[in-house]
C-alpha cells in the first residue's frame, strides 16, 4: 500500500508541509508550477535548497503582490494588532509565518474564504479538501471564542499566503495520492505566542482545540513549532499517529523552516510502500490508567470522566463492580497515548478520591481512519471512513447529521435517510 509518513519531532506548519511534500512528486518542477498555476490572487511558490543541522532540503516562499511576508513587516505592510509572534525572539518565523495577517486581508470570515478556494484553478478533490481544512479552523476558534462558526473572523489563518499554504499541501497529496498517511506524535513546542488576541501558551488555543484526540508533546525548544494551520491539515489527512510502520522507502523530503534551532528546522516526509491493507497501518499502544472507587457520587464521577476527556484522554469508561465487604463501586478505565501518561495521572488523582491507579501498557489493533467531505441531496457533510483487516466502514460526522436534523426538523433516523 502507498503510505506517507510525516516525522514531526519538530512539529508542522503549511509551509514545511509544503516543502516536504514537493520533493516526492514524479517532477518538483512541474509541481511547483501547478502551485503556481492554482491562481490565489497575487500569490507565487518560490522553491530553493536550504541548510539546518548540516541537512539540505528545500525551503518554500510564498510571496504576496511580489513581498514576502518577513519583507512585509520590515516594509510596515503588517497590521500590527494580529502579529501571531513576531515580537518575540523564540518562537514561530520557524516557517510558520504563513498564519499570520495582511492589512489588506484582516478579519475574513468563513464564506470568503471558501469563496476565494473554490474560485481557484485545481481538481473538485482539491477544492473540497482545502475547505474541509478550513471549516476545522472555523470550528476550532468557534469553541474557543464561543462564538457561531459563521461569525468567526479569521485573523492569522485567514490570509492569502495561509490559503496559498493549505491548498498546495492538498494539492500536492492530490498528486502523490498516497493510501495511508501516518504521522509521528506532534512536537508543539513550549513558551508563549502573540497573536492577534494578545500573549497566549504554546499551543495556541485554537492548536490545542485540533490537536485533541491526537498526540502531542511539549519540550524545552521555546516557540510554536505546530500551527493552527499545520494542526487543521494533520487533522484532516492523517488516518493514524504513531511509530513509523514497517515500509520500504522510496522517497525522502525535508521541508525545511526558516529559523534555525538546536534540532533540525524541517518536517521529513517519507513515501513507500507498506503491507497489504488488510493489516493496521501502525501500531497503537495505548496506557491503560484504572482505579476502583466506592465513595464518590455518580455526578462527581461524571465531572471527573468529562474533565479526563476534555484533558486529552483517547477514551474514559465507567464500569460498575462489586468491591470487598460487598460494596457497590465503579472502575475508572482511562486510556492515554504515551506523552499524555503521567500529566493524566495526576489529573485522575485531582479529580477523584483514588489512592492508587494501575498502569499497563496495551497494543492495540485499530482500523485506518480518514476523513472527506462528500456533497449529499440535503447539503455538505464529512464523511469518516475506517478501513482494514477486510473490512470498510462509512459514517457521517455525527455533529454534521445532527446539524441536518436540526435545519429540517427531523429525527437521525430520517437525516441520515435523507444524506443518502
Amino acid at each position: 500500500m502507498k503510505t506517507l509518513y510525516l516525522d514531526l519531532s519538530m512539529g508542522a506548519a503549511g509551509d514545511m508541509l509544503t516543502a516536504a511534500l514537493l520533493p516526492l512528486t514524479d517532477d518538483p518542477a512541474e509541481a511547483l508550477a501547478a502551485l503556481n498555476a492554482l491562481g490565489v490572487p497575487g500569490v507565487s511558490f518560490t522553491a530553493a535548497p536550504r541548510v539546518r543541522c548540516g541537512v539540505t532540503g528545500v525551503g518554500v516562499a510564498v510571496s504576496v503582490d511580489g513581498v514576502e511576508e518577513d519583507e512585509a513587516l520590515l516594509a510596515g505592510h503588517h497590521d500590527h494588532g494580529h502579529d501571531h509572534g513576531h515580537d518575540h525572539d523564540h518562537d514561530h518565523d520557524h516557517a510558520h509565518d504563513h498564519d499570520h495577517d495582511h492589512a489588506h486581508h484582516a478579519h475574513t470570515r468563513l464564506t470568503d474564504i471558501e469563496r476565494t478556494i473554490r474560485a481557484l484553478h485545481a481538481p473538485e478533490a482539491v477544492l473540497e479538501d482545502a475547505v474541509a481544512v478550513y471549516r476545522l479552523l472555523a470550528e476550532a476558534e468557534s469553541a474557543v471564542h464561543g462564538e457561531p462558526v459563521e461569525q468567526i473572523h479569521f485573523h492569522e489563518v485567514g490570509t492569502l499566503d495561509a490559503i496559498a499554504d493549505v491548498t498546495a499541501v492538498c494539492l500536492l497529496l492530490h498528486l502523490l495520492a498516497p493510501e495511508n498517511i501516518v504521522a509521528s506524535p506532534v512536537h508543539v513546542g513550549s513558551g508563549t505566542v502573540r497573536c492577534a488576541h494578545g500573549v497566549l501558551p504554546v499551543p495556541a488555543p485554537a492548536a490545542a482545540k485540533l490537536l485533541t484526540g491526537i498526540p502531542t508533546y511539549g519540550g524545552e525548544i521555546k516557540g510554536e513549532l505546530c500551527t493552527p494551520t499545520g494542526a487543521a491539515l494533520l487533522k484532516h489527512f492523517v488516518s493514524a499517529f504513531g511509530p513509523q510502520p514497517a515500509m520500504t522507502v522510496q522517497k525522502i523530503g525535508y521541508g525545511m523552516g526558516k529559523k534555525e534551532f538546536p534540532a533540525a528546522n524541517c518536517v521529513r516526509a517519507m513515501l513507500g510502500e507498506t503491507a497489504d491493507k488488510t493489516f493496521p497501518a501502525a501500531s497503537d499502544a495505548v496506557w491503560e490508567l484504572a482505579c476502583n472507587i466506592d465513595d464518590m457520587t455518580a455526578e462527581s464521577l461524571a465531572f471527573a470522566a468529562e474533565r479526563l476527556l476534555s484533558g486529552g484522554a483517547a477514551d474514559v469508561f465507567l464500569t460498575p463492580i462489586l468491591m470487598k465487604k460487598g460494596r457497590p463501586g465503579t472502575m475508572l478505565t482511562v486510556l492515554v497515548k504515551e506523552p499524555d501518561r503521567d500529566r493524566l495521572l495526576g489529573e485522575i488523582f485531582r479529580y477523584t478520591s483514588t489512592l492508587g491507579v494501575r498502569m499497563a501498557k496495551k497494543e492495540r489493533a485499530v482500523l485506518v481512519r480518514r476523513s472527506e467531505t462528500v456533497e449529499t441531496p440535503a447539503g455538505t457533510v464529512r464523511k469518516k471512513i475506517s478501513e482494514g483487516f477486510g473490512v470498510t466502514r462509512e459514517k457521517i460526522e455525527c455533529d454534521d447529521l445532527a446539524a441536518v436534523a436540526k435545519e429540517k426538523k427531523l429525527s437521525l433516523d430520517d437525516a441520515r435517510k435523507a444524506l443518502t
